[in-house]
């Protein structure tokens, strides 16, 4: 693929403003989308778009091809005769600012399933029907699955599949073909669900596209063991006769950790994908790219090599390293879906060999600003190095340059909770005061050799801490963060667009 240079801004779209809790794919996306042309942007990046699992993480996904029923927009629904004007009129008096998932998933599920019971009793002759169908028969593979997967588990108070009865855990013919037929109904509702959140999704993504924008999208590298994918396919994973991981992935000890990351996803057969070209991967790819068009895959460096820790292990300390697929699954994956518009999150200790599977497949990678100002960090991480590969002036093109992540704490909540000397070189070396740091980072990014740069809302809006998305090895009260109305405005896309002109990303 051939790279441009441009710029975007990442927000999740349960960051979006709205009455319902939650944002989602109604009238508030498309301003936003309004937003970002007018801004002068050619990128909005997302965070992966899937139904949430534990902790209302979108990285704990119940499947990694479908879209999370929460996005759906009850505005959109109405217009659509699948909800009535009353149904949508008062909405709970939900919290400004953040989303609160037990209330909000109390509110919309009804409604939501509401609506798929009114669509079903639709005529076989309308439109949107015959669309239905169709969907079901193409999206069959994974679809049927996570139907089942779903209603099995809310029929079992929303237990992992691994406590739910033999026969269904360990996928029986007999277990099967019983529970489809005992939750037909739940089942079918769940299918409506996924085509009308894929329905308002592509509308919005063509919006967007009619427009210029282009939409990067996130795909975790792992799967959540508790998922639709991992129960439909045990044997592409590494899990015993009863379903439970035998190994799982992390990151060993480091600078930021003593005991390393216990991720707790079970890692992959990667010799049984290969016996069958990769073809999982391959579907997973193919899908992703028919909701987006760019792939942001974290945690890259696990094809070159992944850490795999024994499940019994209570932390990440005692792992090793396991060769992972190396070029194979790329290439299998290219020679299927041809030039591959991913990006690869290149972060943490990288070894030559990452870097030249990167460069093989014409993969950007990135760079976060951030992480340019502690020397402390930065040494534990890569040892005595020559340049700091974090600095703008040492990059090369063939990157995505971020201000910061999901992961990371916003700009100005990192100059605030910095050590001292780290906040004073990045002020020495932006030459700004404290009060203009976020938009003088992102100055940086923009004016940056890299051919990406992208950046996060919250810096835009130049908040603190508490717009934090996600804070590592923790799990509560993240991916709450939502953009209060009306608080964008027309002097921040003008000031976006003084930047993309001046530095020549548009």
């Amino acid at each position: 693929m051939k790279w441009t240079r441009t710029s975007g801004i990442l927000l999740h779209p349960t960051s979006l403003p709205g009455k319902f809790g939650i944002g989602d794919l109604g009238p508030a996306a498309y301003r936003w989308i309004d937003w970002l042309v007018e801004a002068r942007q050619g990128l909005w990046q997302v965070l992966p778009l899937g139904p949430t699992g534990f902790a209302d993480s979108p990285y704990a996904s119940l499947s990694t091809f479908a879209l999370n029923p929460l996005l759906i927009s009850p505005e959109t629904l109405a217009a659509a005769g699948d909800l009535t004007a009353r149904e949508i009129a008062a909405p709970p008096a939900f919290p400004c600012g953040q989303v609160d998932y037990g209330a909000t998933i109390a509110f919309k599920t009804p409604l939501l399933e509401r609506a798929a019971q009114r669509f079903l009793a639709r005529p076989p002759s309308d439109p949107r029907r015959a669309a239905y169908d169709l969907f079901c028969q193409e999206q069959a593979d994974w679809l049927e699955d996570l139907g089942l997967f779903l209603a099995v588990k809310r029929h079992h108070g929303g237990q992992p599949w691994t406590a739910w009865p033999e026969g269904i855990v360990l996928r029986q013919a007999h277990a099967l073909a019983d529970w489809r037929e005992r939750l037909a109904d739940e089942i079918a509702v769940q299918r409506v669900l996924q085509f009308l959140a894929f329905e308002q999704w592509t509308a919005l993504k063509d919006y967007a596209n009619e427009r210029g924008l282009q939409i990067v999208g996130d795909v975790p590298i792992f799967c959540a063991h508790d998922s639709a994918d991992v129960w439909a396919h045990p044997d592409l994973f590494t899990l015993d006769d009863h379903g439970q991981p035998t190994t799982i992935a992390g990151v060993p000890p480091d600078y930021f950790s003593e005991t390393g990351q216990r991720w707790g996803n079970p890692l992959y057969r990667w010799d049984v994908m290969a016996e069958r070209g990769y073809a999982w991967w391959i579907a997973r790819l193919r899908a992703t790219l028919h909701t987006v068009d760019i792939v942001r895959i974290d945690h890259f460096r696990g094809f070159i090599a992944y850490w795999e820790i024994p499940a019994s292990e209570p932390t990440a300390i005692h792992g090793r390293w396991v060769p992972g697929p190396q070029a194979s699954v790329f290439e299998a994956i290219e020679r299927e879906l041809g030039d591959l518009p991913i990006l690869a999150e290149d972060l943490g200790v990288i070894t030559p060999e990452v870097i030249e599977l990167r460069t093989r497949f014409n993969l950007p990678g990135m760079k976060i600003l951030q992480f340019a100002f502690d020397e402390s960090a930065l040494r534990a991480s890569f040892g005595d190095y020559a340049r700091n590969p974090f600095l703008p002036h040492n990059y090369t093109t063939h990157f995505c340059v971020y201000t910061g992540t999901h992961d990371n704490d916003t700009a100005a909540g990192w100059l605030a909770n910095s050590a001292p000397q780290a906040a004073q070189r990045a002020l020495a070396y932006l030459g700004c005061e404290a009060e203009t740091f976020p938009w003088s980072l992102i100055r940086a990014a923009l004016s940056s050799v890299a051919d990406l740069a992208i950046v996060p809302l919250q810096d835009v809006l130049g908040l603190g801490s508490e717009a934090r998305m996600n804070l590592p090895g923790t799990t509560g009260n993240n991916w709450t963060w939502r953009m209060e109305e009306g608080a964008l405005g027309e002097e921040h896309a003008q000031k976006l667009t003084e930047m993309v002109v001046l530095y020549e990303r548009g």
